[in-house]
């Protein structure tokens, strides 16, 4: 057998191979995720009603709305300040909560545990414990402000309160989480590096900024990257804690009102899921591109 012709059938071996192990798999990923991609695409340009055997062409009108109207605008800005407050907050105080706990005292592995822990949680069980605590009547808060001589604000009636409480609850579910991924970050910085910063008399601030911070860029990155794509796709605390989305209107709890709640525009509904997924694209792509550039492994 002449070595052309060895090769040709070696490359058709390894290509019946390849499709014959692959092939299922990129038949589920073609059947479960590009396919109703694409469908929803279709579905946002039309005028349908969920439920409804009638739909009209819309063309561009759902996206038109979605960006000019006033619960369109409203929406963006819910977003954008739950995702904006939650990242930076959680992440702060999971980097604050992380230098505590490394260190080797006792109790730690304790604390760890009890700082991680909300975040294994149901979110639908932390919301209803947390609508306990907020409930102005009958929650924890409201007897701990009264016993002070207080009162309890009006948490699920005030729009703005009703998005700072499930900015918190959201905070206080998910920190634990950048917490243990900062606790590994700050574990993998060397030693020597930092007995270096102490002989050359580096106080701990200096230490930090230059040296902890920088070493934990590719921590930082990561946890930006997660953190902004689970921030902007939260929905379980916002639907148990605001069923009717007072205030705490973001894309994906707006997705869900327009298409399954009380106003059944599925078209509609479909226009914000195309606009959340190039969102989301956009956001990791720029992260990849420009923010990954600043991060030393090294």
């Amino acid at each position: 057998m002449d070595p052309e012709t060895y090769r040709r059938r070696k490359k058709r071996k390894d290509t019946a191979l390849f499709f014959a192990f692959a092939g299922p798999n990129l038949l589920l990923i073609l059947v479960f995720i590009y396919f109703p991609l694409i469908s929803n695409m279709y579905y946002s340009t039309l005028n349908w009603r969920m439920g409804s055997a009638n739909a009209s062409f819309a063309g561009l009108d759902n996206y038109v709305r979605l960006f000019t109207s006033p619960e369109g605008t409203e929406m963006w800005r819910v977003t954008i300040i739950f995702t904006v407050v939650t990242v930076i907050a959680s992440m702060v105080l999971g980097l604050l909560i992380a230098l505590a706990l490394n260190q080797k005292i006792p109790g730690v592995t304790a604390s760890r545990t009890a700082i991680f822990s909300p975040y294994v949680l149901s979110g639908v069980g932390v919301g209803m414990v947390w609508n306990f605590i907020f409930d102005p009547q009958l929650g924890l808060l409201g007897h701990v402000l009264r016993a002070i001589g207080s009162t309890s604000p009006e948490w699920y009636l005030d729009k703005d309160l009703a998005l700072v409480m499930v900015i918190i609850v959201y905070v206080w579910k998910n920190l634990g989480y950048c917490a243990v991924v900062f606790i590994a970050g700050l574990q993998s910085i060397p030693s020597d590096l930092m007995e270096a910063a102490k002989i050359d008399r580096a106080g701990p601030l200096t230490r930090f900024f230059k040296v902890t911070l920088p070493l934990l860029s590719p921590t930082v990155f990561f946890l930006t990257v997660t953190n902004i794509l689970a921030s902007m796709q939260a929905f379980d605390l916002l639907k148990i804690m605001t069923p009717s989305g007072n205030g705490t209107n973001t894309i994906v709890f707006e997705l869900y009102l327009q298409g399954f709640g009380p106003y059944q525009n599925a078209g509609y509904s479909a226009a914000i899921s195309v606009v959340l997924f190039v969102v989301l694209f956009a956001i990791t792509a720029f992260q990849m591109r420009f923010v990954e550039k600043r991060v030393h492994y090294a």
